[in-house]
């Protein structure tokens, strides 16, 4: 029976990967290096910090990586002022709440730049359970914050249905055992499908995703 929802962050419960962007050209771009969609794509979604600095800044240490992280996400958090839920988002987790259905986050984002998310498009209060990369020693792709999640809700994966926009969120999702929603805010349906998707949605109303819950809640 359907007992939880687990959902990534960017680009699941909001698409803010265009500010993302613009904070990694923000700092990165007087290093020299040149942030634009491809490498976005490739080398940014679904990644830790230190997986992304480690890989467009080598030639530099691991506190300075540390340090250009810290620079980014405090960009980023100036920057994103103005996001909004992604469609459908509100009713999701009201329908969530009026069955009893838990909601958790799953992140490789910090504690702060989840605090001011959730806040900034009003659902911060939503979430029972939230997991970020401060509290797991390895972050996506490995499903270690997903078992986490699964952990504090008290639960197993069959009884939860995870949402996730990137591969490597998507490889952590399987990985952990959920079934998996494919959010198709950055990926096409070939890429997210590839990496293991069980279905994929455009946003939170479309029909695919509630023929599942009704399914599953009815089981």
């Amino acid at each position: 029976m359907l007992k939880a929802l687990i959902f990534d962050m960017d680009g699941t419960l909001v698409h803010s990967d265009p500010v993302h962007l613009q904070a990694f050209a923000e700092v990165l771009g007087p290093e020299g290096v040149v942030i634009d969609d491809v490498v976005f794509r490739n080398s940014i979604i679904g990644h830790t910090n230190e997986s992304i600095f480690a890989t467009l800044l080598p030639n530099h240490s691991v506190s300075e990586h540390e340090e250009f992280a810290e620079q980014k996400e405090a960009a980023f958090r100036r920057l994103a002022t103005d996001l909004k839920p992604l469609d459908g988002l509100p009713e999701l987790l009201d329908w969530a709440d009026s069955k009893g259905i838990h909601v958790a986050l799953v992140t490789n984002a910090p504690i702060l730049n989840a605090t001011h998310m959730l806040g900034i498009i009003g659902v911060a209060e939503r979430f029972a359970v939230k997991v970020t990369i401060e509290d797991v020693v390895r972050g996506k792709p490995d499903p270690l914050p997903y078992l986490t999640a699964l952990e504090r809700l008290g639960i197993d994966a069959r009884d939860a249905i995870a949402f996730e926009d990137s591969p490597s969120g998507m490889k952590a999702a399987k990985g952990a055992g959920l079934f998996s929603f494919g959010m198709l805010t950055g990926l096409t349906t070939e890429e997210i499908t590839a990496a293991g998707a069980d279905r994929t949605i455009a946003d939170f109303h479309d029909p695919a995703l509630w023929d599942i819950l009704e399914e599953r809640i009815r089981a």
